[in-house]
């Protein structure tokens, strides 16, 4: 159990009120990450039905699937977007 769900831990956290909010989250949700999102769109084509017989296949797939994410003007914000978090960048026009 991690220590902000023990008596120790909501005392350190109530000792940083002035400065900190603690924010519930689930145990895992690839859906509210960036990540999680980068992840979702290698598995759904480069990835998908994808079994290398060595690390490197598995790697240069990933890595050409991260390439072709990257290519796209849009598409790496829309990963940011989607999670909900506020972007403080000027993103690219639509």
């Amino acid at each position: 159990m991690d220590s902000a769900r023990t008596g120790a831990g909501r005392a350190r956290l109530g000792r940083r009120a002035d400065w900190l909010t603690a924010e519930r989250l689930p145990a895992y949700a690839p859906e509210l990450t960036p990540v999680g999102m980068l992840w979702a769109g290698l598995k759904t084509r480069e990835l998908a039905n994808f079994a290398g017989d060595h690390l490197v296949e598995v790697t240069d797939a990933t890595e050409a699937g991260i390439t072709r994410i990257c290519d796209d003007e849009h598409l790496p914000w829309s990963f940011l977007a989607r999670t909900g978090s506020e972007i403080h960048h000027e993103t690219p026009p639509n």
